[in-house]
């Protein structure tokens, strides 16, 4: 499968968890977002199976993180909620007897597993807590342009 608008949803949800430090709804991140929260529930389910997320029933209940935002990649969020290659393989069998055919199944596997190491390098290099970082400074950044 390739990579869908849930890698994002799961960011979004782990950077709200992590910047307000305490337990929020489904209906709560999902406004955030401007989405469902059914939709957010089913995220939330993925990265609770991961051991990202935690949730608490009850009135005072919903989500709040398993671990520390420093200790959760970019990478661990997508992993969470994606399945199979980010990029697409060849959905056909090659033709043998073409030049072209007969090797571009290997060619493409070895590009886009390269692709897909550097996706995955690059992702596990940034956290949870990097992206609050980069909020409130954004966040102070329009406050002090306000003024």
């Amino acid at each position: 499968m390739a990579l869908s608008s849930r890698s994002a949803a799961a960011i979004h949800a782990l950077t709200m968890l992590a910047r307000w430090d305490r337990s929020l709804t489904s209906a709560e991140i999902a406004d955030s977002m401007m989405s469902n929260p059914v939709l957010v529930r089913r995220i939330l389910s993925n990265l609770r199976e991961a051991g990202l997320v935690q949730s608490t029933e009850g009135r005072s209940g919903g989500w709040t993180l398993a671990r520390p935002p420093y200790k959760i990649t970019l990478y661990a969020a997508y992993a969470a909620v994606e399945q199979g290659t980010v990029l697409p393989r060849h959905a056909h069998p090659a033709n043998e007897t073409c030049e072209v055919g007969r090797h571009m199944h290997a060619l493409l596997d070895a590009e886009f597993q390269a692709a897909e190491r550097a996706l995955e390098e690059r992702l596990g290099r940034t956290t949870i807590a990097h992206l609050v970082q980069q909020v409130l400074t954004k966040g102070r950044a329009l406050t002090q342009q306000s003024h």
